[in-house]
């Protein structure tokens, strides 16, 4: 098997990166920061958002229920409310079996 790198995480990521992890608009991003208390990223000086690999995580499980989903906003928030280590728990599970997807078509293909 091919060595590779494992991907140096950083500790704060942009608004537009996120945006780019997401494939939203930046917009998208700065609209979830406003209707959803779990995410609360630091901001500089200049006042720009830094978000920590936990803010993302929240944005990710956030992007799932309503853009994969299809749920409405307020669904999420009642959903995040409710059930939040649920909510967690089965997000970690699928993101977990995407990556085990992936490595596996990875090895189907050097074969």
């Amino acid at each position: 098997m091919p060595y590779k790198e494992k991907k140096v995480e950083k500790l704060y990521y942009s608004i537009g990166e996120v945006a780019e992890m997401l494939d939203v608009p930046v917009s998208t991003v700065r609209f979830w920061e406003n209707e959803f208390e779990i995410l609360k990223p630091m901001k500089n000086k200049k006042g720009n958002r830094l978000f920590t690999p936990e803010d993302i995580k929240n944005l990710k499980i956030i992007h799932h229920l309503v853009k994969e989903e299809g749920m409405t906003l307020s669904g999420t928030k009642k959903k995040l409310s409710d059930k939040w280590d649920e909510t967690d728990h089965k997000f970690e599970i699928a993101e977990s079996l995407q990556k085990i997807k992936e490595i596996l078509l990875d090895i189907k293909d050097n074969m």
